[in-house]
């Protein structure tokens, strides 16, 4: 599929409205635990079992983005969206024909294996394009995007859970809902598939794209090569690891640092401290990423991680003492969180350039496989353990967070290790030219 080249005049800031709408159809994976209790009762699955499409799905995202992203600076975005699309939807529609039949390997291939592979190719699908978009501004273009994934979740969660009410919990309601989330997040993501545009190759593009290829270009096969992509590998791991920690065990881990207060906090109101978490994780995304425009991408990861590092200990030291401060201090996290994934693409850009920098960070995306298992194994693993030595409360998370505090420190010693890329790496400008010489006749 031939990229679809932007005639004059076109506006760039169409391109974010498509990116849009396939980080916000992907996004729904953060609502999967809606389904959990459902598919539970239903198919009589454990906690651990009704986990894994979750779990298959952010592993698969990791490694479709890690090896899809050379296909994907190759098709173009146009191409990505469509095999993102195929395969998220697709993966619905197996998944409700595992619920309708009853069978479970079905729903982990379908959302997990298959969806995953959606979920990965669409991750990156619009990257490499809004940084050519927008040379200027690349924070704030990848930052409106990459804001949708941590958002779709907001739109995604109350919707499935009235779609479950009307359809019933067991196994025919979950399929029927399933389906339906299929079908829709196809029809929502064929507008960003309608709607990208690549810029016209060089000479022929407008002042908006011009310096989208200034400065060092680093091929993806070389990029892995250098200290610097290893160095945002771990500042990404440590940042996401820190971030997913709180994310993933947030309902009961309020509840517990509060058990044995005066005012305890009730389930509604640890699933209301949920959604706030899912807000600054959205609102960080583009805050944070359109505020590294202006501070500069080391800068603002000094932040997060330092400042992210600081929030913890205030937590642990204090944060059973005051609600207040627990919850800014958790929200504060969140948006270091968010404003991490939306920030990174940036950076990327700065080290490497635009030439393949999708493809360098599909490869820099196996850092958030690892994090996702890693935070909560973390957290979960140790409240556990000091569960069974009887502690409880605020107690059981103390080590933990002590864990995060070190990890954020490693990434922000690995953040301050970051340099420019030797020259070595660059490609020779024959080879630049010659890539613009056989991206013209798709303009003419």
């Amino acid at each position: 599929m031939r990229p679809p080249v932007a005639p004059p005049g076109w506006s760039r800031w169409l391109v974010p409205p498509a990116a849009l709408s396939v980080h916000l159809s992907i996004g729904q994976a953060y609502a999967w635990s809606v389904f959990k209790p459902p598919l539970e009762s239903a198919l009589d699955l454990s906690g651990t079992q009704s986990a894994l499409p979750f779990q298959l799905g952010i592993v698969m995202l990791g490694l479709s983005a890690a090896f899809g992203g050379t296909l994907v600076e190759r098709n173009g975005p146009r191409w990505a969206m469509s095999v993102a699309l195929v395969c998220f939807s697709s993966g619905f529609l197996l998944a409700a024909l595992g619920a309708a039949s009853r069978q479970y390997w079905l729903v982990v291939l379908g959302y997990g294996f298959v969806g995953g592979i959606g979920l990965g190719i669409g991750y990156i699908s619009p990257v490499s394009t809004l940084l050519k978009w927008f040379p200027d501004r690349p924070g704030t273009a990848t930052g409106i995007a990459i804001m949708g994934f941590g958002g779709g979740a907001l739109i995604a969660s109350p919707w499935s859970a009235r779609m479950l009410e009307s359809f019933g919990t067991d196994s025919s309601g979950i399929a029927l809902a399933f389906l339906v989330h299929g079908l829709t997040y196809a029809v929502f993501m064929a507008l960003g598939v309608l709607l990208v545009r690549v810029p016209a190759p060089r000479g022929a593009r407008g002042p908006a794209a011009a310096g989208a290829s200034d400065g060092p270009q680093v091929s993806a096969r070389e990029a892995v090569r250098t200290p610097q992509f290893w160095c945002l590998w771990v500042v990404l791991c440590m940042n996401v690891t820190a971030g997913i920690g709180i994310l993933e065990k947030a309902a009961p881990m309020i509840t517990d640092f509060f058990a044995d207060s005066s005012t305890p906090v009730s389930a509604s109101a640890a699933a209301g401290f949920v959604a706030l978490l899912s807000a600054a994780n959205m609102t960080g995304r583009i805050g944070w990423s359109s505020a590294s425009d202006l501070l500069g991408r080391k800068n603002v990861y000094r932040v997060y991680l330092g400042a992210g590092a600081l929030m913890y200990l205030l937590i642990a030291r204090f944060g059973d003492d005051s609600k207040p401060l627990f919850v800014c201090c958790a929200l504060v996290i969140l948006s270091f969180y968010g404003g991490g994934f939306a920030t990174v693409p940036a950076y990327l850009k700065d080290l490497f350039g635009t030439y393949q920098v999708g493809a360098i960070h599909g490869r820099l995306l196996t850092a958030w496989s690892l994090a996702g298992v890693l935070g909560p194994l973390i957290v979960n693993w140790v409240a556990d353990r000091q569960e069974d030595a009887g502690k409880e409360g605020a107690a059981l998370y103390g080590l933990s967070f002590s864990i995060m505090i070190g990890l954020l420190v490693v990434g922000f010693v690995a953040n301050e290790l970051v340099r420019p890329v030797h020259p070595r790496h660059h490609l020779a400008a024959p080879k630049e030219a010659a890539d613009d010489d056989t991206a013209e006749p798709a303009a003419r």
